[in-house]
């Protein structure tokens, strides 16, 4: 059984399921499955797009315990900085690479710096720092390597074509691949005890 974990890392919905996946992570390994839904996204974090994000945020956080602090809000929200998860999903796809198993623990350390610490995750200076942290720093070249970029574009690829096929339109969303069928895991779950989570799972 394959499950398939279509993400963003700038999605705060992907944040709000961080509080439930890491713990099903550890039972069943997830394959991290960027759809590229902010990739290059060409936007800028402007007075509007914070508002709207914040109030977007503010629900995801009651719904979920996820913390999303003032720190975010200030320096990131209305920091006027890039909306593109570019960066953040080279630095997974290079990490992909060198060591998989701790591409997850990437992930939730690049939402926390910035839903939590209030740093921007598209800046590749912040990023740096998060690998550093993790012991990943033999990632950080890779960063600006052209062959990390080819790997990342089949990744988006993939997605993008898996989440068509299932006729998935955003994130977070898992897909389970068992004995050649698909299963679409209803998103509810995501934010929901893990034990419901595990329960479906071997459900099937």
């Amino acid at each position: 059984m394959t499950i398939y974990y279509l993400f963003d890392p700038l999605c705060g919905w992907c944040y709000g399921a961080s509080a439930t996946l890491p713990k099903l992570n550890e039972i069943y390994p997830l394959t991290l499955t960027p759809t590229g839904l902010f990739y290059q996204s060409g936007r800028k974090m402007d007075a509007d797009f914070a508002r709207y994000a914040w109030g977007n945020d503010q629900r995801i956080e009651k719904l979920t315990g996820q913390p999303f602090s003032q720190a975010y809000l200030e320096n990131v929200l209305q920091g006027q900085g890039d909306f593109d998860s570019a960066n953040s999903l080279l630095a997974l796809t290079a990490v992909q690479q060198i060591a998989p198993e701790k591409e997850f623990a990437t992930l939730a350390a690049l939402q926390t710096a910035r839903y939590v610490d209030g740093l921007d995750n598209a800046d590749f200076t912040v990023i740096e720092q998060v690998l550093h942290k993790l012991n990943l720093s033999q990632a950080v070249p890779l960063l600006t390597e052209q062959s990390t970029r080819v790997v990342l574009a089949q990744r988006l690829q993939f997605g993008q074509q898996l989440a068509n096929h299932c006729g998935v339109q955003g994130v977070p969303q898992l897909i389970v691949e068992k004995d050649e069928r698909l299963h679409i895991v209803p998103s509810q779950l995501l934010y929901g005890e893990v034990q419901e989570l595990k329960d479906y799972l071997q459900g099937l």
